[in-house]
């Protein structure tokens, strides 16, 4: 039995970040996993960038209420949905996810915690499973399931590759390069019908 697990931001809802740099006119939380692989560094720059700005949790939930899931997304996860369990594993935190869920219909979201002070300040965050992605899908095969996987950035790749079944979907250039035998579309047509044809040859 198959699971498809799927990365949010870029694949199914528009990148948090970015639409919180263009809110507040800051260019620098425009940074992704797509540009720093490393998301221990890429937070800490984040959660500076506020500090110095005097940002808090409270002006990021402002932003991702405004943010609707990509067009077209919902449709793929409800036709996704109905032919193979999905859980999200993201990066984002539990205070960003549930307006976006809700808005996808409740799926199933694993995901990190941020770490508030009473004043509204992001001090920390707390990741749910150091390499969570990657771990997860090892966890789910340890008791008995087959998966299938997809992301558009670096901190993706591990539940890529280490699925039975993997692609990249919107993802940069350079990804496409670095990583030219995972198969990587542009469309949710194209990926639903590439996860259909895993499901098929089951």
């Amino acid at each position: 039995m198959y699971i498809t697990c799927l990365d949010l931001e870029g694949v199914l809802v528009p990148e948090i970040w970015i639409a919180f740099a263009e809110a507040t006119g800051i260019p620098e939380l425009k940074r992704t996993t797509r540009d720093e692989p490393d998301y221990d560094k890429l937070m800490q720059y984040r959660l500076d960038i506020l500090d110095k700005n005097g940002l808090g949790l409270k002006e990021i939930q402002d932003t991702i209420a405004t943010i609707d899931p990509l067009p077209g997304a919902k449709e793929f996860l409800d036709a996704l949905r109905d032919i193979s369990q999905v859980i999200i594993l993201s990066d984002t935190f539990t205070q960003f996810a549930k307006p976006l869920m809700e808005k996808l219909g409740m799926p199933t979201i694993f995901c990190n915690t941020l770490v508030v002070s009473p004043d509204g300040k992001i001090t920390d965050y707390k990741l749910r499973l150091p390499d969570g992605k990657r771990k997860t899908v090892k966890a789910l095969q340890s008791i008995g399931y087959d998966t299938i996987a997809s992301g558009d950035s670096y901190n993706d790749l591990g539940m890529i590759e280490s699925s039975k079944a993997g692609f990249l979907f919107r993802t940069t250039d350079q990804l496409k390069k670095d990583y030219p035998n995972v198969p990587a579309y542009e469309t949710y047509d194209e990926l639903l019908g590439a996860i259909k044809k895993v499901l098929d040859a089951e």
